[in-house]
């Protein structure tokens, strides 16, 4: 059963002001709990369905605390429509510092605020080896639920960095490109190195000037259709695939 103060405690994890005070966020579904119970990263407390608990007795003795509930109580506290699995409260790690990646590239996201863009763009840094991802102040949180269920437990391995990444880009060492509706094609960008920082911008907006000043080369997907424009997560993937191609010649 999920006590009444574990209750309140989860749903309130929903909101930032509160995952910010308690530094907690929680994980919920059978794939992704358990990749966090076996990341190391502290688990406070785990609920489970009596099923769930019965199968991966080694992996839930990583949680401080487990608690044996039923599907209909996770689905109460959590988010998902459907769950007979469990939820994890994990503790939010300390944010790294960042250090500048030689020969791999590093995503730069100006003010994504689509909690399923972050999501998925989280999962396609972890499918081609990006381990660091720098997130402007105004970028969702990606503790939100909807990031990490998105994230598909990719979080595990992403680094992200919030902060002011103006600054970043100043001290870039390496190439600084950036997403527009135009630029040059990014099927035949001539490449002399292996990394570098690839900037996206806001879903409804673009790139902010400010940070478009920091930008080396304006790169874009070429368009053989008619529609007005990409939705940010797919056009992180054809470019970082695109660059990974390239570069893999260099």
């Amino acid at each position: 059963m999920i006590s009444q103060k574990w209750s309140k405690l989860i749903k309130s994890l929903q909101l930032k002001k509160y995952r910010k005070a308690e530094q907690l966020f929680f994980v919920e579904g059978e794939k992704a709990v358990l990749e966090v119970l076996a990341s190391g990263w502290q688990v406070k407390a785990l609920f489970g369905t009596a099923d769930f608990l019965d199968r991966y007795p080694d992996a839930c003795a990583a949680a401080e605390l487990s608690h044996p509930c039923t599907a209909s109580e996770l689905e109460h506290v959590g988010t998902f429509t459907s769950n007979n699995a469990a939820l994890a409260v994990v503790a939010i790690p300390a944010q790294q510092q960042f250090s500048e990646t030689a020969n791999n590239w590093t995503l730069v996201l100006d003010n994504v605020n689509d909690p399923g863009n972050l999501g998925t763009i989280i999962r396609i840094a972890d499918w081609y080896g990006i381990k660091q991802i720098l997130c402007s102040s105004d970028t969702v949180d990606v503790f939100n639920p909807k990031v990490i269920a998105s994230a598909k437990g990719s979080f595990l391995r992403v680094q992200l960095h919030y902060g002011d990444i103006a600054t970043w880009l100043q001290k870039a060492k390496q190439p600084v490109l950036g997403a527009f509706l135009g630029g040059d094609n990014v099927h035949q960008l001539p490449m002399r190195s292996t990394g570098g920082y690839v900037v996206l911008g806001n879903e409804a907006n673009g790139i902010s000037p400010a940070i478009a000043a920091h930008i080396q080369q304006r790169i874009t997907i070429p368009a053989f259709g008619d529609a007005e424009s990409l939705n940010v997560g797919i056009a992180c993937a054809v470019i970082v695939d695109n660059l990974k191609r390239i570069t893999a010649a260099v």
